[in-house]
């Protein structure tokens, strides 16, 4: 049975009040970024590297989200930085556990400018020895994968740096993964025992068509002196945006996953439609380009299973010839059904004769157990809940004005 949390009781404030809506967030921004921004509210400038040493440790050591929590900080201070800025969380709309302890939040970002609030959802996957967080880096996608869910929604817009590390920071609140309030300034959070170890870029969007965003959130997520996760424990995941494939090693520096699906140009061009753009010779040549690539730090290929479609022994001896020469490990993934789609996941039998092949060829391909499908948070199920209820209001809507008009007939 799925369980839908009651959200009247949060461990740490988890809305904006309406008030702060406008004001700047000190979530996301750079160490230098913090710094001007300070110095622009009339921080003094010999002061200015202290506080951001300070606010940084509250907001990625401590977890805090409100200001008046920072006890190191003087009241002066504090009241300054409540006048200017903003740290709170994003509204948990709706909080999901599905049987087997996968996690899925319905998160409502503020308006920006003259746009509206947005909706996305964030996954966090529990498994023996660690846990995943799969957050989203885009409001819908443009990709419009054929076999995704997510893709059938259009792109709202790009995330920014601020609402893609609040994920990160509101699921280590809800998850108890913080230290408590009333351990001592400076403390550093201990790298092991973590509930949430790894993170993956695997949610709503293509990560590579929001880079920046994308660069600031993760390089702060890995920050030593602050949330401190190993760059090996990042995971980016692309659908094969070939120019950004080498930044993303350069600039970033995580580990890399490729949406792949397909081994054949035609087939792909159907399946991930970015193939016609950025065809499998030219993907792979990048793959084979990407910093830092070795059998230590292999590139993920992920291979959804499609029963007729892409999982005949033929096609796993085109993945053995297609990978050659590239460090890799093969993500086989049973497809996650999801209404009005068309296609059906491949027999079990016929996912382990693939993978057998696969590994008898020497690359690591383990079968992902599927998760949180109950409440639709595995891969490629993911889709804005906003956009789902506004349909359903809008049938609704509908429906009340075709019984009002037959009422006045």
């Amino acid at each position: 049975m799925t369980d839908i949390l009651s959200l009247d009781r949060p461990a740490r404030p988890t809305a904006r009040p309406a008030a702060l809506q406008e004001m700047p967030s000190l979530i996301g921004l750079t160490r230098e970024e913090m710094g001007r921004a300070l110095a622009d509210v009339g921080v003094a400038e010999r002061q200015v590297k202290m506080r951001v040493s300070q606010l940084w440790n509250w907001l990625y050591v401590r977890g805090v989200s409100d200001f008046d929590h920072m006890t190191n900080v003087s009241k002066d201070m504090r009241e300054i930085l409540k006048r200017h800025f903003t740290i709170a969380r994003p509204e948990i709309v709706e909080e999901q556990i599905s049987t087997d302890g996968t996690r899925k939040w319905l998160l409502r970002f503020p308006a920006r400018g003259a746009g509206r609030p947005v909706e996305i959802e964030t996954v966090y996957i529990p498994e023996e020895g660690r846990g995943t967080l799969c957050i989203s880096s885009q409001v819908g996608c443009t990709l419009t994968c054929s076999f995704c869910h997510t893709g059938t929604q259009k792109l709202v817009r790009n995330l920014t740096a601020e609402e893609i590390l609040a994920q990160l920071l509101l699921a280590r609140d809800r998850l108890g993964d913080f230290p408590d309030r009333d351990t001592p300034p400076g403390t550093i959070a201990p790298a092991e025992g973590r509930k949430v170890s790894n993170v993956v870029m695997m949610g709503m969007g293509e990560p590579l068509y929001n880079f920046e965003s994308v660069k600031t959130a993760l390089l702060i997520a890995t920050d030593g002196d602050g949330l401190s996760l190993s760059k090996r424990r990042v995971t980016l995941s692309t659908s094969g945006i070939v120019p950004e494939i080498y930044r993303t090693g350069e600039e970033i520096g995580v580990m890399l996953a490729i949406s792949l699906h397909a081994v054949r140009d035609d087939l792909r061009d159907m399946l991930v439609p970015i193939n016609k753009k950025y065809p499998l010779k030219d993907l792979m040549d990048a793959c084979r380009a990407y910093p830092g690539v070795s059998n230590a730090r292999r590139i993920t290929f992920e291979y959804v299973m499609l029963e007729g479609v892409n999982d005949s022994l033929e096609d796993a001896k085109e993945l053995v010839k297609l990978l050659k020469g590239v460090p890799a490990k093969i993500n086989l993934i049973p497809f996650n059904p999801w209404p009005g789609t068309n296609y059906q996941c491949s027999q079990w039998e016929q996912i382990e004769k693939f993978a057998d092949f696969i590994n008898a060829a020497g690359y690591a391909s383990p079968i992902r157990t599927p998760r949180g499908r109950d409440i639709l948070a595995a891969c490629g199920q993911l889709k804005s809940e906003s956009e789902r209820m506004r349909k359903v209001d809008r049938m609704a809507f509908e429906a009340m004005m075709i019984a009002n008009h037959g009422a006045d007939d």
